[in-house]
């Protein structure tokens, strides 16, 4: 019987399929390695139809995010302000002002801000930013030093893993409930954020969730 393939055929198949192996398994590690939100999320700054600063308003004028965002205390979603949070200030102050252009036009309109949305879980994940922020988890833990950001930045990966890191060890990100929204909050003297941390725990009987159930509902 005639051979169907060479020798030098089945020397090459060998190789391609080796070849085809490898690079299959060099694929998945990468995915693996750089598929995460730390390389996928983590530095992501969209431009904006309005150039708003937060490095202006919160670190310079020292606005209470409670200001803008004000239904993050009570609403499982975190709100967008509206136009009109915009103009109560600026109808007064630069109303003229070329940057705000586009503000001006959305109040004459009605027609919301096309905001770029900077932060955001998965569909299957549920995330109540309220319970959050009555425990005691300030703004930074999540959103970084945003009164340092001119332009917001996606500062964390809020993957599973981080998260998971949280709940296990909340002690490391807790205050007292009334500063979650202080920028550059720090424990009280002779206090370290761990020892602090677990005082606020034990006080206010914090056991976050590490069951499947806790997040996807």
């Amino acid at each position: 019987m005639s051979l169907v393939f060479t020798k030098q055929a089945d020397v090459w198949l060998g190789r391609i399929t080796v070849g085809v192996i490898l690079l299959a398994i060099l694929g998945l590690a990468g995915l693996y390695y750089y598929g995460p939100p730390e390389y996928t999320r983590v530095g992501y700054r969209p431009v904006q139809p309005v150039a708003f600063s937060h490095a202006q308003h919160v670190g310079q004028l020292g606005m209470s995010c409670l200001f803008c965002h004000t239904n993050v205390e009570e609403s499982p979603h975190a709100n967008i302000p509206p136009t009109q949070t915009c103009i109560n200030c600026h109808q007064h102050i630069k109303p003229d002002s070329p940057k705000l252009a586009v503000v001006q036009a959305s109040w004459k309109s009605g027609n919301p801000i096309s905001w770029v949305r900077v932060h955001k879980t998965p569909d299957f994940v549920y995330f109540n930013h309220a319970v959050h922020v009555r425990r005691g988890i300030g703004c930074e833990s999540c959103h970084g030093k945003i009164n340092e950001m001119p332009v917001v930045v996606h500062d964390q990966p809020l993957s599973m893993r981080w998260c998971l890191d949280c709940h296990r060890h909340p002690e490391d990100h807790l205050r007292p409930v009334q500063d979650a929204t202080k920028m550059g909050w720090n424990p009280p003297e002779g206090r370290s954020q761990h020892g602090f941390g677990l005082y606020l725990k034990d006080v206010s009987k914090i056991r976050a969730p590490e069951q499947c159930g806790g997040c996807h509902r």
